[in-house]
């Protein structure tokens, strides 16, 4: 058991924890969340003994063995695996031992040695590794290289190998997932599950959490705040707290207010009945939600694009790659206005070359690469970061972009991303992580793309900008693409799937859920879509999917058609509604004339909402005979 009492922590002239307390039991699973500059870090800090409290003890720390995940890697020539089961230090030190007793020649000693390693399985330590790494996504030779070969992201993931290698009895882990695509997320969150220690772990993704966490540790106005649950439980319970607060009610109408308007954009508009049934689900979980994100200091979305094209940008039968390396071949990708992809795939598959070869960073290799005459693509990746001007400040990078912007309009658009007053006016150079990543995504919000190229935009942001940027995303009118590793993000962000995969780019028509069960298969049973079936026989299946076709056809069939009377439907209110906004109709003269058009107007609402119920109660018919 591990006892915080009264705890008091300053970091310079900030106060972060004041007379906190907290107890943490064994083999628990906390994730520990709070904005950032909260001090989630320096707990951690303060828990590895690298800081020391101001006041208040720490108790139970003394005989528990301690694995964390180090956010610095010091190059090396030591190879990978290596450097990973050198983690254990009491393995590296018998190793170690052996080595010189029997470059000296003394084979009695080293005799004892030998026994105490077969003790503690010693000998598999190399293959241990490499099934770290693997599971981590690196490449089958990165065993052997050394750790100076690699660059700063892949030497975050040999932090966290590493720290996964180590036997402890508690697990710190600050950000395990930042530079990890979406299957090595799986594999993580697999791994955590069956970790028999304690958890305390720092993380802004959601699905993670949910998914390895048993309790949450809040940080909140200096104290430490434990929550029963996962971050979905943590949220509900703060927003029935936070929902009594009547100085947040107005802020509350104006979320809700949001949402309602995505609601009925999203419905008229989605064509696939799972992933809007599933969209559907989530919307009514924000409403609930909304008032745990009163306090969000982050409020942005993303103006309407000025012109368009459609198609925005086609690819038609493209090969990408870079000079004398293929990657995808007979690439054919229609981007339109209101397309929203989220891509999928193993790391290395080509996912982030599908998105530079899109911006035209990268030269087709053959193919046809056609970008309308009216797109503007905003393109967010983490190299965005790397070329922010240290010197200049968050302002100064917007007035660049547009020389003509008014200061006071270039500062309140900066205030919805928590850049206000010094933040938005000094140099960047002390940004954290995270603050630069929020620039970056506030310089692309800026210019009014009509696409959005996305590459893991989520790095370094916290929850609380996480849903913020979810909400912008929701709202959007333009086209949408995205890589990510927070499924949270995918699932309310993008309406379609497409699977980069064995050189090819298809549409993926399983919904997340079944891409983690064929993911975490994967690690088991192989490396093919077609496994995910089970032991029925080809035969059996294709029997199987025409039955389920033959009963789907005319429920698709009828959705399709209710679709559409539904989109006629919306088209005539809307031009009766322009009607009655004509101020010469409510003239006694025409008196008549406006009770027949309110009359029209109130049967064609009835006729929506009909409609709406009927579109539905198909969707629910279709999802379930989908439903394995």
């Amino acid at each position: 058991m591990i006892i915080l009492r009264d705890i008091s922590l300053r970091r310079g002239s900030k106060q972060l924890l004041h007379d906190a307390n907290v107890t943490i039991q064994p083999g628990q699973r906390l994730a520990l969340i709070g904005a950032n500059g909260s001090g989630k870090s320096s707990l951690l800090s303060l828990l590895l003994g690298e800081l020391g409290a101001d006041h208040g003890t720490i108790e139970g720390m003394g005989k528990l063995r301690l694995s964390h995940m180090a956010q610095e890697v010091k190059a090396t020539t030591l190879a990978a695996a290596e450097y990973v089961w050198r983690g254990d230090s009491e393995l590296a030190g018998k190793r170690d031992r052996l080595q010189q007793l029997e470059e000296q020649g003394e084979f009695e000693r080293a005799a004892a040695i030998h026994s105490q390693l077969e003790e503690i399985d010693g000998y598999s330590a190399e293959r241990k590794a490499e099934r770290l790494l693997q599971g981590l996504g690196f490449a089958e030779d990165a065993a052997a290289r050394p750790v100076s070969d690699f660059s700063g992201g892949w030497r975050i993931r040999l932090n966290l190998a590493r720290a996964l290698m180590t036997p402890s009895d508690i697990l710190l882990l600050d950000e395990p997932t930042n530079h990890l695509d979406l299957d090595a997320t799986l594999w993580l969150q697999q791994w955590l599950q069956q970790y028999p220690g304690t958890l305390l772990m720092i993380s802004h993704d959601r699905d993670f959490i949910d998914a390895t966490c048993e309790r949450i540790l809040h940080i909140e106005q200096q104290q430490l705040f434990t929550y029963k649950g996962n971050y979905s439980d943590f949220e509900r319970q703060r927003a029935e707290r936070l929902a009594n607060q009547q100085a947040s009610y107005e802020k509350q109408q104006r979320r809700i207010s949001e949402i309602d308007d995505f609601v009925r954009r999203f419905r008229y508009k989605a064509t696939k009945a799972k992933q809007a049934q599933s969209r559907l689900k989530e919307l009514e979980r924000m409403q609930t939600l909304a008032p745990a994100h009163l306090d969000s200091p982050f409020d942005f979305s993303f103006p309407p694009p000025q012109r368009s094209s459609d198609p925005l940008l086609r690819l038609d039968d493209a090969v990408l790659g870079y000079p004398g390396r293929e990657i995808l071949r007979g690439v054919n990708l229609q981007l339109r206005p209101g397309s929203r992809y989220g891509l999928l795939g193993k790391n290395g598959a080509g996912k982030s070359t599908l998105l530079k070869s899109l911006v035209g960073e990268l030269p087709l290799l053959g193919g046809k690469r056609s970008p309308g005459e009216h797109c503007s693509i905003g393109y967010f990746d983490q190299q965005q970061l790397e070329v922010l001007d240290l010197d200049a400040s968050a302002a100064l990078h917007l007035q660049r972009l547009s020389p003509q912007a008014r200061e006071q309009d270039i500062l309140n658009f900066l205030g919805g991303f928590n850049f206000r007053g010094d933040a938005a006016t000094t140099a960047v150079a002390p940004f954290s992580g995270g603050e630069k990543a929020r620039l970056a995504l506030a310089m692309v919000v800026w210019q009014k793309p009509n696409l959005l190229v996305l590459d893991e935009p989520t790095n370094h942001l916290d929850l609380e900008m996480r849903d913020a940027m979810e909400v912008a995303l929701q709202a959007y009118e333009g086209a949408l693409i995205l890589v990510s590793h927070d499924r949270h993000m995918l699932r309310n962000s993008a309406e379609e799937l497409l699977l980069v995969h064995d050189g090819r780019v298809e549409e993926y028509r399983e919904d997340l859920g079944g891409y983690e069960r064929w993911i975490l298969s994967s690690y088991r049973q192989g490396d093919t879509p077609a496994q995910s079936g089970g032991d029925n026989s080809r035969r059996e299946k294709r029997q199987q999917a025409a039955a389920q076709r033959e009963k789907l056809r005319p429920l698709t069939k009828e959705l399709n058609r209710t679709e559409s009377d539904m989109s006629r439907v919306e088209r005539e209110l809307s031009l009766l509604q322009e009607t009655l906004a004509d101020a010469a109709l409510y003239s006694e003269a025409r008196k008549a004339e406006l009770a027949q058009l309110l009359q029209a107007e109130g049967g064609l609402k009835a006729q929506a909402e009909q409609l709406e119920e009927r579109w539905l109660e198909l969707q629910q018919s279709v999802e379930d005979l989908e439903s394995p």
